[in-house]
């Protein structure tokens, strides 16, 4: 048992022991099926805190012959696979994080070089007594290994994409790295398998598109392996249960990634941080600043200020993803931001409308942060004082209510500002602090009609009132409290006993001005 070639199953029984650990051994069914096949190459990336560790740690432990997991894997879904026992333990394997490498090197040449070695090691002490073509090559060594002792290699990558990271503008390091990766896995019969995580895509260089025989598995489309990018809503559900948390409230926190398969993906770090700690929470920030995000939604590309405001109002913008390159430098428009957002999961995707949007609260709050401290004008001020402005509906001040909507109006200028549609952007924005009490309906139907919006306080926060709001466009503020009542709008708030007050907003055309009253509402 070494520390790359066959490494033992310390690192996996350490997760299976945790406090929390969710079964997702269901995922080497799926690796299973592509041993020794033309789909061998596998290439998985994810944000942090999304678990891509901890899988590398169970493929290593189920196919690792430096250990016995037998015992550690009983039990489990994989445990009922027909493949199981077939390859439980069988195979040769090597398991690096390049993040290791690359930390304890200078230079590229350096990192390649010490990785030969590391390896090279554990191999002569594992087959001494072999006649080696070249002892120095590892490529040949495990050849020669192959072709003597008749079992294959597993080949397990870790933080692959660091160097990219890291080495952002080197282009040279970079594709010495390719180079170096494709001789050793491209088109060699004794691999097997190859795994690779990182939170980047394979990087696209023309010629040197070096690893194009992987089979990529990406937060824009993680295909078969949806189920295995974080926790799905059954499996919070579970844990809400066992540690007594509000799902709905850790839903609004955590949930937000969208795929066809599983329609609800959760964050699992913050999961996990919010079960065990009791209270909802910014997980996020403890693995990541918010810097990372402001130095990206800071860029000056044409349209991406705007973008980035409409999805912290809850609204969705377009992208196309298809001109990425696959690296955190080669950023030409705002397309290209956007994708790499999804890719670091600053941003959720839906595949079926190609739209892009912030997934949840904790997400949200990056923003916020980002926002606050960057030169974005009246913006920052507008987010500074969506407190004072919830507080003053709370207290019924009108006229305060009215100011803090005309602050966030400056900021949603861009927007054809003729409807109500409109309006309820400026809305979202002037009111962004309502999202820590409330969950927020658009266009929620009621009574005789459809509510333009809807504040709904989450459970914890029973003694918030709940806000039914109208908005009107170039006509009467009053008429907007007089049409929820005569529509009846609050008969959609029939189960909840708390207080609610009626919130009419217009704005006029001619004097640019907004209005607003605020009443109580008797149920």
């Amino acid at each position: 048992m070494g520390n790359y070639f066959n490494p033992g199953n310390e690192k996996f029984y350490e997760a299976v022991n945790s406090e929390i650990y969710i079964d997702k051994t269901g995922l080497i069914q799926y690796t299973n099926s592509v041993i020794a096949t033309m789909q061998k190459y596998i290439c998985i990336s994810r944000p942090r805190r999304f678990g891509k560790s901890t899988a590398a740690n169970m493929l290593t432990a189920y196919y690792s012959s430096g250990c016995n997991s037998e015992e550690l894997f009983a039990g489990f879904e994989i445990e009922k696979s027909k493949s199981y026992s077939k390859y439980l333990n069988h195979y040769n394997t090597v398991f690096l994080n390049m993040q290791e490498f690359l930390s304890q090197s200078d230079n590229m040449m350096e990192m390649i070089d010490l990785i030969r070695q590391s390896v090279l090691w554990e191999l002569m002490e594992e087959y001494p007594a072999y006649r080696y073509f070249d002892k120095t090559n590892l490529t040949r060594t495990m050849q020669d290994i192959y072709s003597k002792s008749k079992c294959p290699f597993i080949v397990i990558i870790d933080e692959w994409d660091c160097v990219f990271r890291e080495y952002k503008t080197d282009k040279d390091a970079q594709e010495r790295y390719l180079d170096f990766l494709r001789d050793l896995l491209k088109d060699k019969g004794y691999i097997h398998l190859a795994y690779m995580t990182g939170i980047l895509p394979i990087k696209k260089y023309g010629t040197h598109s070096a690893l194009n025989m992987f089979d990529e598995f990406t937060m824009i489309d993680p295909g078969p392996l949806a189920a295995y990018v974080g926790f799905t809503e059954s499996e919070v559900e579970g844990l809400c249960e066992r540690y007594r948390m509000d799902l709905e409230e850790v839903k609004s926190w955590y949930d937000g990634y969208l795929f066809e398969g599983p329609q609800s993906i959760y964050s699992p770090r913050s999961v996990v941080s919010c079960m065990r700690f009791g209270r909802m929470g910014n997980y996020w920030n403890q693995t990541e600043t918010f810097e990372a995000l402001q130095v990206y939604i800071d860029m000056n590309f044409d349209g991406l200020r705007a973008d980035v405001l409409s999805m912290m109002a809850g609204e969705s913008v377009p992208v196309n993803t298809g001109s990425f390159t696959n690296d955190m430098t080669t950023l030409r428009n705002e397309n290209d931001v956007l994708t790499l957002l999804i890719h670091l999961g600053y941003l959720g995707y839906d595949s079926i409308n190609k739209c892009v949007f912030i997934p949840n609260g904790e997400v949200r709050a990056e923003y916020v942060n980002a926002v606050s401290v960057s030169d974005w004008g009246e913006v920052s001020k507008a987010l500074k004082n969506s407190a004072d402005t919830l507080h003053a509906i709370w207290q019924r001040r009108s006229e305060q209510v009215a100011e803090g909507i005309r602050q966030a109006h400056f900021e949603t200028s861009h927007i054809q500002y003729n409807d109500e549609n409109a309006l309820s952007y400026t809305i979202s924005l002037a009111l962004y602090a309502a999202r820590n009490f409330y969950t927020i309906h658009r266009e929620m139907p009621g009574g005789k009609g459809i509510a333009d919006m809807v504040f709904i306080p989450r459970k914890r926060f029973p003694d918030k009132p709940a806000l039914v709001v109208e908005l009107k466009w170039n006509k009467n503020a009053t008429g907007a409290i007089a049409q929820i009542r005569r529509k009846e709008y609050c008969k959609s708030l029939q189960e909840y006993q708390g207080n609610i007050l009626l919130v009419g907003v217009s704005y006029d055309i001619k004097t640019k001005e907004h209005t607003c009253v605020i009443e109580e509402y008797d149920l």
